[in-house]
């Protein structure tokens, strides 16, 4: 679970008045009411929702993309343009590391993970792996210093051979400014993890980034509707599809020609993808056990699923809706754009225990009744689980009360110099009867437009 994140000269965040990094926290404030909307763990209680407003070009999907970026550099490394992704404010942030640092909740346990990166140059500073102690001591697990090409690592992790091994990775990379320890503790590793059970930390910490934390923007789909081809998911998606009002009553896996689905594929895809499917075959052919495989694949128009038989077939089925009490079946692609929307967020509502998942623009394509009772419901389903949802957005029906804490709603404003500053509703101490939509529409908060006339106005 997310617990903090905070973040230094990315994009349009700088630093704090005070030049530390800009923080957003998912613990939760003074609030005593609606106690289901919190994750106790001992001493911590965690938020499982968290809004945050702005007004467009505030900085609201910086906050996404630097969490996105943390997240990239742990599992792929530097993406494409990243070294123009320092905060252009001032022209000398352009030589200074950027901070990124995640707190989270990994087994009963809280952790801080961070690094520091020259963005423009490519290359880590610093990185390091801390156990935050419920008597606020910090332990350090893992530390590397690229400048001064030092590290250190706990002394649990000195046992027979271990160290031995922790030793000779990071002296591999001792010059190498490319790459974090993390990852490289989690590229072809495995054996370490048989043979060490005390260096699982690594692959654990690994994990929460790769598969835990679910970042999605606008211009993707957030979901592959695998969810969908799990049969005992099917009564409870028809009710919530039929309870969001998209008109749809049912739906089916068709089979369809094998055609459709590469004609559908770019040629670079394609070809990959014929590459896996002749090496299962293979696999298949070596291994009888194995009667079937499968994946699920989706496109922005449609999504498909392609099973390998033993016989050696390739299956293929896409998912057709039915609307009312007629039989008439309709594709993905004929669907509205909201329709899609909901169906994209059903997974949400249907996740396991664990992931956090990060919406940019939780309200595209919705009407704004239909992203307060998504966000109603989710919070009613999430009071037995142990999720997290953060989203930006613009809809001011969710600043309702009767919905959601002052402590799950915060802002993003941009500062006469450009930056962008985070910031909780926490923060104004408002009272439970003040109409806060009102008062954000108003600019009381900030995070609002402010418009100047597009046409001169001549005076009479």
């Amino acid at each position: 679970m997310l617990i903090r994140f905070n973040v230094k000269n990315f994009l349009s965040f700088s630093s704090r008045d005070d030049g530390q990094s800009q923080e957003f926290s998912m613990i939760s404030g003074k609030v005593r009411n609606k106690k289901t909307h919190v994750i106790e763990e001992d001493k911590l209680k965690l938020l499982k929702f968290a809004a945050v407003y702005g007004a467009n070009a505030a900085g609201k999907s910086n906050l996404v993309k630097a969490i996105q970026c943390m997240r990239t550099l742990v599992v792929n490394g530097f993406p494409k343009g990243s070294s123009a992704w320092y905060c252009k404010n001032d022209s000398e942030n352009r030589g200074k590391a950027s901070y990124f640092e995640t707190e989270i909740l990994l087994n009963h346990r809280y952790y801080a993970y961070g690094f520091e990166v020259i963005l423009s140059t490519q290359q880590f500073v610093s990185e390091w792996l801390v156990e935050l102690m419920p008597d606020n001591r910090e332990k350090v697990i893992f530390e590397r210093d690229l400048m001064n090409k030092t590290y250190s690592f706990a002394k649990e992790f000195q046992a027979d051979g271990l160290y031995d091994k922790l030793r000779v990775y990071a002296d591999d990379i001792s010059d190498d400014h490319s790459v974090l320890m993390l990852s490289v503790l989690n590229k072809h590793k495995r054996g370490l993890y048989h043979q060490f059970k005390e260096a699982m930390i690594f692959a654990e910490m690994y994990q929460w980034f790769e598969q835990r934390l679910d970042i999605n923007f606008p211009d993707q789909p957030i979901s592959d509707y695998s969810y969908m081809v799990q049969t005992e998911n099917v009564e409870k998606i028809c009710r919530f599809i039929s309870a969001f009002g998209t008109g749809i009553t049912d739906f089916q896996l068709v089979e369809v020609p094998v055609e459709k689905v590469f004609d559908e594929i770019p040629k670079s895809i394609r070809s990959e993808l014929l590459t896996t499917l002749e090496k299962k075959a293979a696999e298949m052919n070596a291994n009888p056990d194995e009667s079937q495989w499968g994946l699920v694949m989706r496109s922005r128009h449609d999504f498909f699923t392609l099973e390998f038989n033993q016989e050696g077939e390739i299956l293929c089925k896409t998912i057709q809706f039915s609307h009312g009490s007629k039989k008439t079946l309709f594709s993905l692609s004929e669907e509205s754009d909201g329709t899609i929307r909901i169906l994209d967020l059903l997974e949400i509502l249907l996740s396991e225990e664990g992931k956090v998942y990060i919406v940019d623009e939780l309200d595209r394509c919705l009407h704004p009744t239909l992203s307060y009772q998504f966000v109603k419901t989710y919070l009613q389903l999430a009071a037995e689980k142990k999720i997290q949802l953060i989203v930006t957005t613009h809809e001011s029906r969710l600043l309702d009360f009767d919905l959601l804490r002052r402590d799950e709603v915060w802002f993003i404003d941009k500062k006469n110099s450009g930056d962008s500053d985070i910031y909780s509703l926490e923060e104004y101490n408002t009272r439970f009867d003040q109409k806060v939509d009102k008062a954000y529409l108003e600019g009381r908060y900030g995070g609002v437009p402010i418009f100047s006339t597009v046409f001169p106005v001549t005076e009479k």
